[in-house]
């Protein structure tokens, strides 16, 4: 009788959540013309100013140049600054995306990857992997240890989400305090053995750890945006089928199974989407913190904790913060640049100082 009322408080609360389309229509306006005029912003400002007038031109009426007729402006533009935008904004979609997912999982909105150490095993396998990736036989690189990135990213990520999972969740409730702790701890371990690759690197290795622990978009290539651009797309699509499990995992797991959600199916299938995001875009540009704690709860703030409408948005949301912290990033020191990744964690780290101050811990209000 408990789980029945329960389930129909979840339903309840599902349909009062959704029964205000205005509101979330609202903020899904705003957010995408945020994201509009952030991404204009990237486009013109940096150490070559270009008029707005001029990157539209360029953007529209770039097949129509010749080899010869391409300006410095538009090669600046084309070649460094757009992909350097569409791999900034896959980025934080994935890993707004990927906590909205966790903070599901985990039924809290203190569960982030880079704050629980998912970034940091995903981190420490791209790590070894450029340090001793060279030390494996050719055929299993494809001749650089570069190629193995996203799968040694990926992998790391899987085995840290899992460890995570298994260590802080016993008979369907997770600790707060352990996921906490547990995620402290894992981190440090991925810390001293990142280290530990650091002091046996040469100089070159040395500074491609230097990058990975930073966090950056300075390499960001149309290569490197072909390769996100599914992971991102995968993420989008499947969210949505997530949504309903995630909605009844609120109450617990043993009344999810009991109002027909296939519990097992839905952690795994989480656990992997989460280290596909975490380890592509770790892989891409290095371990960025704090984007998947901040950018989920300010939407769960302003539109409710219903999953259908707090994923996708959860993604623009990350689009837009990593947009936005690439220009300041670009500005803030120029002409040098600041690693993203210092951006992200001194606005992530005093909001989650504030989360646990104002005691929210808890996905049901």
């Amino acid at each position: 009788m408990a789980v029945s009322e329960q389930g129909d408080e979840a339903r309840s609360g599902a349909r009062i959540t959704m029964d205000e389309p205005p509101r979330t229509a609202q903020v899904g306006v705003a957010l995408a013309a945020l994201l509009a005029v952030i991404a204009i912003l990237s486009l013109t400002h940096g150490a070559m100013s270009v008029a707005p007038s001029r990157v539209f031109d360029i953007l529209f009426r770039s097949g129509a140049y010749g080899a010869g007729d391409i300006g410095r402006d538009a090669l600046v533009v084309l070649n460094i600054r757009l992909p350097r935008l569409l791999l900034g904004a896959m980025i934080g979609s994935a890993l707004g995306g990927s906590g909205a997912l966790m903070q599901g999982l985990f039924r809290n909105p203190l569960a982030d990857p880079g704050l629980v150490g998912v970034s940091a095993g995903a981190g420490l396998a791209a790590a070894a992997t450029i340090v001793l990736g060279e030390k494996l036989p050719a055929g299993l690189t494809g001749g650089s240890s570069f190629s193995l990135l996203p799968a040694a990213a990926f992998l790391g990520a899987l085995a840290s989400t899992a460890f995570l999972y298994a260590v802080t969740t016993r008979g369907g409730r997770t600790s707060i305090a352990t996921m906490l702790l547990a995620g402290v701890a894992l981190a440090a371990l991925a810390g001293s053995l990142t280290g530990l690759l650091a002091y046996v690197s040469d100089d070159r290795q040395l500074r491609d750890l230097t990058f990975w622990s930073m966090g950056s978009l300075g390499g960001a290539t149309w290569a490197k945006v072909e390769v996100l651009a599914p992971v991102c797309v995968l993420l989008v699509a499947v969210a949505p089928f997530l949504s309903r499990g995630l909605n009844a995992m609120a109450l617990g797991e043993a009344e999810a199974f009991h109002l027909g959600v296939r519990v097992q199916r839905l952690k795994i299938a989480i656990i992997l989407l989460v280290a596909i995001a975490v380890g592509a875009s770790v892989a891409a540009a290095g371990v960025i913190g704090f984007v998947g704690i901040v950018a989920p709860h300010l939407l769960r703030l302003a539109i409710g904790p219903d999953h259908r409408a707090l994923l996708p948005l959860s993604a623009v949301a990350g689009a837009t913060l990593m947009a936005g912290a690439d220009i300041l990033a670009r500005t803030l020191v120029a002409p040098a640049e600041m690693p993203i990744g210092i951006l992200t964690a001194a606005i992530g780290a005093p909001f989650f100082l504030w989360l646990l101050l104002r005691g929210d811990w808890s996905l049901r209000s």
